[in-house]
């Protein structure tokens, strides 16, 4: 069903993969959009090995609230780990390209829970973590992805 990667040689391998996509801060979620639009913004996420899932927060209704409504298919990328060798100019870098299904979570216990998680990767103390979720978590919309398929990949942009 998915495609192999063309450039097998440049594969990371799972644990990579995993690494990368638990350490980045920040991702793409491409979703099928209006007029069948691709449609992709930049999110903060929180990665869940142990159940292969992403979590994201976001508004409880807009562009991708509508759309995940209609097609619960998206793309999820994530790249980092930026380097360059002395005296080359293009950097070296990886990639995690996810597909999977996504769905909004309407569990009132879970969407707290998992957004603690999520903030407790963003935020530098655990005490202004709990200060914006006592703030806010009334108007947060909790999305689960769950992974189908995920690639990793060295990429030299030369």
């Amino acid at each position: 069903m998915f495609r192999p990667m063309r450039r097998s040689k440049q594969a990371l391998s799972a644990q990579e993969t995993k690494a990368l996509l638990s350490t980045e801060k920040r991702g793409i979620l491409a979703v099928n959009g209006d007029e069948g639009y691709p449609f992709a913004i930049p999110v903060n996420y929180y990665y869940d090995d142990a159940q292969g899932k992403i979590f994201i927060h976001g508004g409880k209704a807009g562009h991708k609230v509508d759309a995940l409504k209609r097609d619960d298919k998206v793309c999820f990328t994530v790249y980092g780990n930026e380097a360059f060798e002395e005296g080359d100019w293009a950097p070296y870098l990886h990639s995690v390209i996810v597909f999977g299904r996504c769905k909004l979570v309407a569990d009132a216990g879970q969407t707290e829970d998992r957004v603690r998680e999520l903030a407790l990767k963003y935020y530098p103390t655990k005490e202004e973590a709990e200060a914006e979720i006592v703030k806010g978590i009334h108007a947060v919309q909790l999305y689960e992805i769950t992974i189908e398929h995920m690639t990793g990949k060295r990429i030299h942009e030369k």
